[in-house]
């Protein structure tokens, strides 16, 4: 047993996900809570529980010295800080490291060279991974950014060094726009992740978006875990993903996960992570970013290889050493995840929080629902939208999405608004049916239709 306890750092169904593959391990688990979450299932769930503030979560989920705090008096060896929050902080990963406490997850000096985007384009390419055309750094100003963006070509897209999940990110077309681009990309770079720093890439056009999944220990060993098509995202928000990808080929999937392998070794990474690409329509991959922590879509890569990789990323921070190699990776089958949110599709996708007054789960063969709700919980206002993920396993990708199908038929969630009919509409679009769908699908797609 790597751990006897491990305290996790956030909330909702990651909170529940990491506390079942502790409970599986035979290691107690401690949850932390604002107020707002008080009846939550991962209070419930957890061995024991701790409160470290208000509904605001500056003041809770993102305070360091609190959760630092909670881990103190409750003797927890580790922490495992989920999706979100303080994730991908490297001051969080330093703080552990400081107060004897295990980080689970990559070092704080893997979290910082990856974070910043902007440096992490030139380590991977230094490692021999083509990231898009576009900035060797930092711009220093918006002179500089359109000097740039005529020598690559329009359009561009500005975006932050900082942070992830869609924020800091404006398409150019021109140079007025670009200008507007970078004044707001700034703007909110600085309001979001405390900096303003931001660079410039080609707009690749009817693009993939495709990422891999890698796990590395301290030793050098590392595997891939294939890919995960993330193509359907509403303002760079992904809403589906699946595994394989449909338009990757064999060979090409091969040389990306050989030069994959090679890079991670390169940088000296370890733990679990997730190197981001976006495909051009002839083929062609390239380096976007690299996430340095689990995925909310890692679900789906559990699926088609068997593996557990809350039980991986585990054993990997208590300085254990790969089991699998490469040539043990099998992909089987196919998976899809609908992320299910607490939003009005029909009103923009407006929030939805309030009271499940109904809650029933879907089953059968090859369904697997990861959520944190039930009958007569009270969904706070406060945090992020997600209150489930819907996984579907078939041996090939029309029977995944017969089963997504039959198992939208089948959830119920009533006293809220969600985004299953969304979901729904999705799967029955010619385009998606096809595998065509690219990046920019949703701008097109209408549920009027």
């Amino acid at each position: 047993m790597p751990f006897n306890k491990i305290l996790v750092a956030n909330r909702g169904e990651i909170a529940i996900r990491v506390m079942r593959a502790c409970r599986e391990m035979g290691i107690r688990t401690v949850a932390v809570y604002s107020t707002a979450d008080a009846d939550s299932m991962h209070v419930k769930y957890a061995d024991e529980a701790v409160c470290i503030g208000p509904s605001d979560k500056s003041k809770s989920y993102l305070s360091l010295s609190n959760i630092i705090s909670a881990a103190d008096i409750t003797n927890a060896e580790a922490i495992h800080p989920g999706t979100g929050f303080l994730a991908e902080a490297p001051h969080f990963a330093e703080a552990c490291r400081d107060h004897g406490i295990t980080f689970i997850g990559p070092t704080p000096e893997n979290i910082e060279m990856m974070g910043d985007k902007a440096r992490a384009r030139q380590v991977m390419d230094k490692a021999g991974i083509s990231p898009i055309p576009g900035s060797k750094g930092i711009l220093r100003n918006e002179k500089e950014a359109i000097k740039l963006a005529r020598k690559l070509g329009y359009p561009v897209v500005v975006k932050s060094a900082a942070g992830g999940g869609g924020i800091g990110i404006r398409e150019a077309y021109n140079d007025a726009g670009l200008l507007n681009a970078f004044q707001l990309v700034q703007s909110e770079a600085k309001s979001a992740f405390g900096r303003s720093e931001v660079y410039i890439e080609k707009l690749i056009e009817r693009a993939k978006h495709i990422e891999f999944q890698i796990l590395a220990d301290k030793y050098g060993n590392v595997v891939c875990l294939g890919e995960r098509d993330c193509s359907v995202q509403r303002r760079k928000q992904k809403l589906i993903e699946e595994t394989p990808c449909l338009m990757l080929n064999p060979k090409i999937r091969e040389d990306i996960i050989k030069s994959l392998i090679k890079a991670i070794r390169n940088i000296k990474y370890t733990n679990v992570g997730t190197v981001e690409f976006l495909m051009d329509p002839e083929g062609k991959s390239y380096f976007m970013e690299m996430n340095t922590r689990i995925q909310v879509e890692h679900t789906i890569t559990e699926e088609v290889t068997g593996l557990d990789l809350l039980k991986e990323q585990i054993r990997l921070s208590a300085g254990e050493r790969l089991t699998l190699r490469q040539n043990d990776i099998q992909l089987n089958g196919h998976a899809i995840e609908c992320r299910i949110n607490a939003e009005d599709p029909d009103k923009k996708f407006m929030p939805s929080p309030g009271m499940i007054d109904d809650f029933h789960a879907p089953g059968g063969i090859g369904v697997r629902l990861d959520t944190h709700i039930y009958r007569g919980y009270k969904i706070p206002p406060f945090y992020d939208s997600l209150i489930a993920k819907l996984i579907t396993h078939g041996k090939n990708r029309d029977e995944a999405i017969s089963r997504m199908k039959r198992a939208l038929d089948e959830i119920i969630i009533s006293g809220i608004k969600t985004t299953i009919p969304f979901h729904k509409k999705i799967l029955e679009d010619e385009r998606f049916l096809r595998g065509e769908v690219y990046v920019n699908f949703l701008n097109s797609f209408s549920m009027s239709e």
